[in-house]
């Protein structure tokens, strides 16, 4: 009889601890990063600030946060522009899934658009599906990025998307991503973070990544993480960090690989305040405009 109470016991603990873990997945987090503030920088002159929402890993999939909640959390941020960094499902059946949440970010109206770059989740997906999901980003608004940048022209100072395929799945092509581009801002979208030890000779002003969920199980230590590249020895899985003195962030997401429990982490949305330095172009247009 006693064996059976322990049992029982047991049993209800763990199913305690799934439910609550089932409930971390709800509890999104909103985090906000000033880069210039964080990093300590002393920005002279009256530099340009732009604001960019990041979200990865929407998984969806294990995705516990409606397109009606993302945006209540969002309708009152100042965002200029909008980075998706990959792994938005994996699944054919799951694509439909993902237009809600596209209308939702096109509601946000952020001026300077929408990028997104692709994860190894979304590669499971082949041939004519993939072109489905890609098909379905671009018709709602976002722009792909694939070995590729694009470059913006934000009141006078130039500001470059590079987006880096995903180098997990060794489709990462660094020196064509940055083809063509030659001065101005170097915002860089990729999915896996572990990028940045291999681009000692390609410099960036900021780096948005994703890819660990930040452990997802992140109790007591993240170990099943140990695969997944350099990086997580060197204890960089989630927030903000510097390499080679260049700054990069590793999102949480915004959904579950898996199981949908997250243990020691939440979803992330990110909400980055990036300076721009004033160009010499831009001084003079403004003594122009002084005269």
């Amino acid at each position: 009889m006693g064996q059976f109470l322990i049992i029982g016991g047991v049993v209800l603990a763990l199913g305690w601890l799934l439910y609550k873990a089932n409930v971390n997945t709800r509890q999104v987090a909103v985090n906000r990063v000033d880069l210039n503030k964080t990093l300590n920088n002393n920005r002279s002159g009256n530099g340009l600030d732009i604001h960019v929402l990041h979200i990865s890993d929407m998984h969806l999939e294990n995705i516990s946060i409606s397109p009606e909640q993302l945006y209540d959390k969002l309708k009152d941020e100042p965002i200029d522009l909008i980075a998706l960094t990959g792994d938005f499902l994996d699944r054919k059946r799951t694509i439909p899934r993902l237009i809600p949440y596209l209308k939702i970010l096109n509601k946000l109206k952020a001026p300077y658009g929408m990028y997104a770059v692709f994860g190894n989740h979304d590669y499971v997906l082949k041939g004519e599906h993939f072109d489905a999901l890609q098909r379905t980003l671009e018709q709602y608004g976002c722009r792909t990025l694939q070995n590729e940048s694009e470059t913006l022209d934000i009141n006078g100072e130039l500001v470059n998307i590079i987006g880096i395929d995903d180098f997990s799945t060794k489709r990462s092509q660094i020196a064509e991503s940055y083809r063509g581009i030659s001065s101005g801002y170097r915002l860089v979208l990729t999915h896996d973070p572990n990028i940045v030890l291999h681009m000692k000779n390609f410099h960036f002003d900021y780096l948005l990544s994703g890819h660990f969920h930040g452990g997802q199980i992140h109790w007591p230590k993240p170990y099943h993480l140990v695969k997944m590249g350099e990086l997580v020895r060197m204890n960089m899985i989630k927030g903000l960090h510097v390499y080679d003195g260049k700054p990069f962030y590793i999102s949480e997401g915004l959904g579950q690989t898996g199981v949908n429990i997250r243990v020691g982490s939440r979803p992330e949305i990110t909400l980055h305040w990036l300076s721009l330095p004033e160009s010499d172009l831009s001084l003079t247009q403004e003594k122009a405009r002084a005269i």
